[in-house]
């Protein structure tokens, strides 16, 4: 049987973690190719694409968030707390125009690159 130590997480635990080094969200569970991080920018995103596929759960706050393959194929839609928003591997994307309660979970997974089944 497999065992992972915190494998539930609590929302209020997640905005008190602190970001790694290097990182702009702070790592909560990892397991394989997967990991759990919450991610709180104030201000601005300064996000790039990631290697791996991602899947943003909004915990709260509200904004709208802009994704595509390139600058020029960007597409902007909006999202309040509770949304899934996904983002494929080496995709641009950033969140714009949120309210300063934005905070969002992040999990990562999968091979570099993303799954393309």
């Amino acid at each position: 049987m497999l065992r992972i130590e915190n494998w539930v997480q609590r929302l209020a635990d997640a905005q008190a973690a602190a970001p790694e080094p290097g990182h702009h969200s702070a790592l909560l569970l990892k397991h394989g190719t997967m990991s759990l991080r919450y991610y709180a920018p104030q201000g601005f995103d300064p996000q790039t694409p990631h290697k791996q596929d991602e899947l943003y759960i909004v915990a709260q706050g509200a904004g709208f968030v802009v994704s595509g393959p390139s600058e020029d194929a960007l597409e902007s839609k909006p999202f309040v707390a509770g949304d899934a928003i996904f983002v494929p591997a080496g995709y641009m994307h950033r969140f714009v125009n949120f309210t300063s309660d934005f905070g969002t979970w992040v999990i990562f997974w999968g091979s570099e690159g993303g799954d393309r089944s």
